[in-house]
């Protein structure tokens, strides 16, 4: 919990401080969407079903400083290795998935088939925070018009607020022997392994893409990202079993559109 506050302070100071020296760089902003992948504790590790079946939808938006172009003067920045080729992005982000327990296991004709079936989860993930970005290319040469194609990778980190749902089709509240999968049921004198409460914590972010120039004052993008969560609760749930080896993590394939704010 306290990381999740340091970050999201990190996270406000940065914006106020590259805020107050926009005017020396220059800026764009964009909006993104696509498909949400959630590797959670629904379904088995590995299993193509539980990849392709607990898909979402993110949609977010995006604000990046241009060190390569000054928009005090309209003109060029200082021609160095870093102006020429890093960016910073800021990003707020929010995505839902609706999960479900696929596998073997969930499809047999038994009491823990049925208690599997019957149990269905969502992820309401929202996520603010900077990433730096890095392009091989020359960013000067890109928005000059020399390529078509500015790939790039990043790294970030994010401040997360997670709310999650877990319910349940049998009669009463998910958590009792009588409706739930005993995977999910915790020893006496254990937190529970089910737990539904809204909270904060952190992500760390990769990803990869590349930009697509469409004219001078806007670019498609494609980009493939990887989030790692400090928590394994996004999904309502953390079992000792097996399956579980990880927190939660999630493969977002996005699309976006970029506009070009002081060129």
């Amino acid at each position: 919990m306290k990381t999740s506050r340091l970050l999201l302070t990190l996270s406000l100071l940065f914006l106020c401080s590259t805020a107050n020296y926009a005017q020396s760089f220059s800026q764009e902003i964009g909006i993104i969407a696509g498909p949400v992948a959630m590797k959670s504790d629904y379904g088995l590790r590995g299993n193509s079903e539980t990849n392709f079946g607990n898909i979402g939808l993110g949609v977010g938006l995006v604000h990046y400083i241009n060190f390569a172009y000054r928009a005090d003067c309209n003109c060029y920045s200082r021609d160095r290795y870093f102006n020429d080729h890093f960016k910073i992005r800021t990003e707020l982000d929010y995505h839902v998935t609706k999960l479900e327990h696929f596998g073997k296991e969930s499809e047999k004709n038994s009491i823990g088939g049925l208690k599997l079936r019957s149990m269905h989860g969502k992820a309401k993930v929202f996520e603010i925070g900077p990433h730096l970005e890095f392009f091989p290319r020359s960013i000067r040469d890109y928005e000059a018009g020399a390529y078509k194609f500015a790939p790039y990778i990043s790294l970030g980190v994010h401040f997360v607020n997670y709310d999650p749902e877990v319910k349940t089709d049998l009669p009463g509240r998910i958590g009792s022997q009588a409706n739930t999968f005993y995977e999910f049921l915790a020893p006496s004198g254990e937190d529970p392994y089910i737990d539904a409460s809204s909270g904060t914590t952190y992500s760390i972010v990769f990803s990869a893409g590349t930009r697509y120039r469409l004219n001078d004052y806007s670019d498609l993008l494609i980009d493939l990202k990887w989030h790692s969560y400090g928590t394994d609760f996004i999904d309502g749930l953390d079992h000792d079993n097996i399956q579980n080896k990880s927190n939660e993590w999630m493969v977002w394939l996005n699309v976006g559109y970029i506009y070009y704010l002081n060129f």
